[in-house]
């Protein structure tokens, strides 16, 4: 049959599918402890950014139902992304679009909400970026993995 031959898994894919996961799996951690309210992990938050809790409790709690749809979709579109880069589906790529999208959705939340100025800290900013830049070199190596034929 033409055109089903399968093309070798290279090593970089199991190296990169398995770092992406970790790394999205922490994001996956952040907002399931922050939606479901865990007062030991949102109370360590307060304590790293030296505020307090109810700081943290007014700010994540007064997200409006769209940013949170948005937050959604930045986190699980990358963790699904991760997974199906291991799964070597092609599909990978389209996650981590969704993802993309829900980081835009809830870049745009952040900056015109009324964020404590002492959540905006330089270290949540460069965090923040190097979120995004993670997550469109994770779509770029997606998406350069289906056009060689290692994602199907």
């Amino acid at each position: 049959m033409e055109g089903t031959e399968r093309t070798a898994t290279p090593w970089h894919l199991w190296v990169i599918g398995a770092l992406s996961l970790l790394w999205n799996a922490g994001g996956a951690y952040d907002y399931v402890m922050t939606q479901s309210r865990n007062m030991d992990y949102l109370q360590m938050a307060a304590d790293n950014a030296e505020v307090p809790l109810e700081m943290v409790l007014d700010y994540f709690g007064g997200f409006p139902a769209w940013a949170d749809m948005f937050w959604a979709l930045g986190v699980w579109g990358a963790v699904g992304g991760s997974l199906l880069l291991l799964l070597r589906s092609r599909f990978a790529f389209h996650a981590f679009i969704a993802s993309i999208i829900g980081i835009a959705g809830t870049t745009a939340y952040s900056v015109t909400s009324d964020m404590p100025d002492e959540l905006s800290s330089p270290f949540a900013i460069f965090f923040s970026a190097a979120i995004v830049i993670v997550t469109l070199a994770l779509a770029f190596y997606a998406k350069k993995q289906t056009s060689a034929g290692v994602l199907r």
